[in-house]
């Protein structure tokens, strides 16, 4: 990081590198200016320990050159320093026009300037963000042996800056911050510790108090948990942030990189399984949610980000992805996705909350491949539910393909929000296989 103060000179120091670009063999050429300017605090228990503010800017380079007469596009990155001369840059943009004729690609434009709109950019109340966090962390009801060990919070004022050759000149201006918190349960001695982070715009304050409240719960039930059972074909409940892996399956197998690289096999038009038993998947971008971190007007590439239906009740309806992969696959209008709202079922989580289920709330690790769909888990903290009979248990892991879930997956009604993703509160998947502990 470099801390910089004389914005003037930042602004004269772009237009030089503009004009030595006009004036080099790059055939094309994008440039992200990226300031940001934050606060950092790190409290022990509730005490704050240490703070500091920063003020950084980092300047991205990418040339391209046009190779095999048209048919390649060369490209290459580098960062530059703002306390590099100027024949330092031209130095360095001559080293990246001979690097990119070594990484080819098949030809394709950088995007070109919009008729969008953009609507006025407002600065972000750092402090204020700020304060909503520490208030927001010191209201959680903590008791004698489930509390906060420690918690360091980050609150950021993003200026993104993006030029490039075609002519886009664009700023997008966002706050970006994070929360890490530690909490700590004990019980006869013994202790354990919980590790949480978490991503978001502002301060989501009921979001917030939420995770964290039931954090302390699942310290509190990890001390008290037995070997997971071995159970062959289980129904397992998902109800935390984990939950935005099962979807991001979704929004992947939809990228046009996975479907031109043929990652994947989704065609538009046709249904992703046949013979559905569980709820059908409908996800749309937004360009806007509460408090994400993702609230964009355009994305890096400059393309406008708008709202589009991408799976429409299990039918791809369109695709999503940068202007390499978009132009490929001629896609009209595409850019990178940033926020993402996948509709609700047709149940309520009480009614998915029936039966004999498995609900896990901490994993070791949990994946969903989003080329094969393997899904696989090691299980931390899980409930498993008979009936009116619950058993807390730990250890074992759980398997299945996302291939097969497809047909049997359901969604409650009611969604929550983790960052730039809103996804059903409650994703219910029949018939996982379950490795005990025991």
């Amino acid at each position: 990081w470099t801390i910089f103060k004389d914005e003037r000179k930042i602004r004269l120091m772009l237009e030089k590198i503009i004009e030595i670009l006009k004036e080099s063999k790059a055939d094309a050429w994008e440039i992200t200016d990226t300031k940001t300017r934050g606060w950092e605090f790190y409290f022990i228990r509730h005490e704050l320990d240490q703070n500091r503010a920063k003020d950084v800017e980092h300047i991205r380079l990418t040339v391209h050159r046009s190779l095999d007469n048209g048919e390649a596009l060369g490209s290459a990155s580098d960062e530059i320093n703002p306390t590099d001369s100027i024949e330092d840059i031209k130095r360095k943009v001559e080293q990246l026009i001979y690097t990119a004729e070594f990484v080819k690609n098949k030809a394709y434009s950088l995007v070109k300037p919009s008729q969008e709109v953009v609507p006025n950019q407002k600065a972000v109340d750092i402090a204020k963000v700020a304060e909503d966090f520490i208030t927001t962390m010191r209201s959680i009801h903590e008791t004698e042996t489930e509390d906060i060990n420690s918690y360091e919070i980050f609150v950021n004022e993003v200026e993104r800056r993006y030029v490039n050759s075609e002519g886009v000149d664009l700023c997008d201006i966002y706050p970006n911050s994070m929360v890490e918190a530690v909490v700590n349960a004990r019980k006869d001695g013994h202790e354990i510790e919980l590790y949480r982070m978490y991503n978001s715009g502002g301060c989501d304050k009921e979001g917030l108090t939420r995770d964290v409240t039931k954090t302390l719960q699942y310290g509190k039930d990890r001390l008290s948990a037995v070997p997971t059972p071995k159970l062959p074909k289980m129904a397992v409940i998902f109800s935390t942030s984990d939950s935005t892996s099962i979807y991001q399956y979704f929004i992947q197998k939809l990228a046009a990189a996975s479907v031109y690289l043929k990652l994947s096999d989704w065609k538009i038009g046709e249904a992703i399984a046949q013979d559905v038993k569980g709820d059908k998947v409908t996800l749309k971008t937004v360009k806007e949610l509460p408090n994400s971190s993702e609230n964009f007007n355009y994305d890096d590439e400059g393309a406008p980000i708008r709202e589009v239906t991408l799976l429409d009740a299990n039918v791809p309806a369109q695709y999503w992805g940068g202007c390499m992969f978009a132009s490929y696959m001629n896609l009209k209008d595409s850019f990178k996705i940033s926020n993402v709202v996948v509709s609700g079922g047709q149940k309520d989580e009480a009614t998915l909350r029936t039966g004999k289920y498995l609900e896990v709330v901490e994993f070791s690790d949990f994946q969903v491949d989003p080329v094969t769909g393997n899904v696989f888990g090691e299980i931390r903290l899980g409930y498993l539910h008979d009936e009116d009979k619950v058993t807390v248990v730990s250890g074992g892991s759980l398997s299945g393909s996302m291939n097969d879930y497809v047909k049997e997956l359901y969604m409650s009604k009611e969604t929550v929000q983790y960052n730039n993703l809103v996804v059903p509160s409650v994703t219910r998947l029949e018939g996982m296989t379950v490795t005990g502990a025991e």
